[in-house]
């Protein structure tokens, strides 16, 4: 029974319910193009699916960010504290002795 709304137990009203909206992009499922009406409740799970998708991508593109900035701040510590040493060295003047 394709036209029975949950909502009002009655027959789908279509267009003229405020819940029967068209969807427009990919199927997360198959990636295929879509642009279709239906009810919201049908859209439904289809919607949570494309959300916990773009939560995962969201959560890798983060994990990548962080690993490059631990990176960078472990390269940037390393030249600091080379940079420390030199003048260490240099204020006590152990540069240049053998």
């Amino acid at each position: 029974m394709n036209d029975f709304c949950p909502l009002i137990q009655k027959k789908c009203k279509e267009h003229k319910c405020k819940f029967f909206i068209q969807i427009q992009g990919k199927n997360p499922n198959t990636g295929e193009d879509i642009s279709q009406f239906d009810c919201a409740v049908t859209w439904l799970p289809m919607l949570l699916i494309e959300g916990s998708q773009q939560t995962r991508q969201s959560g890798a593109a983060i994990e990548s960010f962080r690993n490059e900035m631990v990176r960078l701040n472990e390269s940037s510590l390393n030249l600091l504290s080379h940079h420390k040493t030199l003048e260490n060295e240099e204020n006590y003047g152990t540069v240049g002795k053998k």
